[in-house]
């Protein structure tokens, strides 16, 4: 068992959005709290290479573009999202998301791909 305190996440800002990581020694599953305000990225589409993310929208709404599909996804409060390891996506919006990844997320997995 493992217990981190709100005090110990890791604040950051990137392209678009900003949150808070829940440091772990778990290397099978990690936590943050997202929020995006506008487009995330700014330009093109972003990937994880190794992990899943599951996103809870605690607050907000927007909408979730997936590379090569037309398709939308509009989501809300109350909505789960869940995006495969691999998969590029963007998105648009003001939200606030829960998200646990399996396995860990890592800096060095996530990637920026342009249109």
């Amino acid at each position: 068992m493992e217990h981190i305190k709100k005090e110990e996440a890791e604040l950051y800002n990137g392209d678009g959005f900003s949150g808070m990581d829940y440091p772990t020694i778990d290397k099978d599953i990690n936590f943050a709290i997202v929020k995006i305000n506008g487009k995330s990225p700014k330009k093109g589409y972003q990937t994880n290479t190794n992990c899943k993310e599951l996103l809870y929208i605690m607050e907000g709404n927007g909408i979730l573009n997936k590379k090569g599909e037309r398709q939308k996804i509009e989501f809300e409060q109350g909505d789960v999202l869940l995006i495969d390891k691999g998969e590029s996506y963007a998105f648009e919006g003001h939200f606030t998301a829960a998200v646990p990844r399996t396995p860990a997320w890592t800096p060095e997995q996530h990637e920026y791909i342009e249109e």
